[in-house]
């Protein structure tokens, strides 16, 4: 009894709802999202609610995603949730919340990126605070997420881990040029951390698969939009590709770096 108390007390400081999985339609893949207020989350929550889909869509600040609730209020199997993935006691709150909710793909993408003209600066330039933060979001994130919702992986029909990653992690295709270094060194610790969790999945049925999503023009700059950078492809494209991968799964793709556009394993 004091458990469960402790656990609702939890979840009411947090904001969240005690109706549990109410928009959530039985015998429906269900989907739970990390970083779905903009960009390449806010995306896979628009096609995969398209497909009719249960889609738990979290976001550290809800209530500024006005595109996030227009797609909960079109589509009633999204249920948007308030989730920072550096925040232990908040992601075992929302694992407590959904206990008995079967996940079939726990979708991994919430990220912290550089912005463009930060990205370029060298060693002088490391911001060490943005460094540890990116770690903390990049790469334990995941991991915690991992382990929270391990059992509701478990539990359901597809058994599906997806980690969004970035070939600026790879130390075989990552740009040779000394840039980057707090996002690039946070995802080859996410690959890490994904590649060793992999060999430790099989026994509970459940595929760790990472996915590149490409160069996506995801411009946060308002005074950049409808601009569109040399070598980039846009959200829809690359989020539709990668679904198609993801549709594609199976057991043997267990701890593989696969590409968005032609399934091909990145080396690490």
């Amino acid at each position: 009894m004091t458990r469960l108390l402790t656990t609702v007390g939890a979840l009411l400081m947090l904001g969240l709802s005690l109706d549990i999985g109410a928009a959530l339609a039985p015998g429906k893949t269900t989907v739970l999202i990390t970083g779905a207020n903009r960009g390449i989350g806010l995306e896979y929550v628009r096609q995969m609610s398209e497909r009719g889909w249960n889609v738990i869509a979290t976001a550290r600040k809800p209530g500024e995603a006005p595109e996030l609730q227009a797609l909960a209020a079109k589509h009633s199997g999204v249920v948007i949730e308030q989730l920072d993935v550096t925040d232990q006691a908040g992601i075992d709150a929302l694992a407590a919340k959904y206990q008995d909710q079967p996940i079939d793909i726990l979708l991994l993408n919430a990220g912290l990126t550089p912005t463009y003209p930060s990205a370029f600066k060298p060693l002088a330039g490391v911001d060490f605070d943005i460094a540890q933060q990116s770690f903390e979001v990049n790469a334990l994130g995941p991991l915690r997420m991992s382990r929270a919702f391990m059992p509701h992986v478990t539990a359901s029909d597809k058994k599906q881990i997806i980690v969004i990653s970035s070939k600026g992690g790879s130390f075989a295709e990552s740009p040779k040029f000394p840039m980057m270094y707090e996002y690039r060194a946070s995802k080859a610790a996410l690959d890490m951390f994904m590649y060793t969790l992999a060999f430790e999945t099989p026994k509970k049925g459940v595929t760790v698969t990472l996915l590149s999503p490409g160069q996506v023009n995801t411009a946060q700059n308002p005074a950049l939009a409808g601009i569109k950078r040399p070598g980039t492809i846009e959200v829809e494209e690359s989020v539709g590709k990668m679904l198609e991968v993801i549709d594609t799964l199976t057991p043997a793709d267990n701890g593989k770096f696969l590409n968005y556009e032609d399934r091909r394993e990145i080396p690490w």
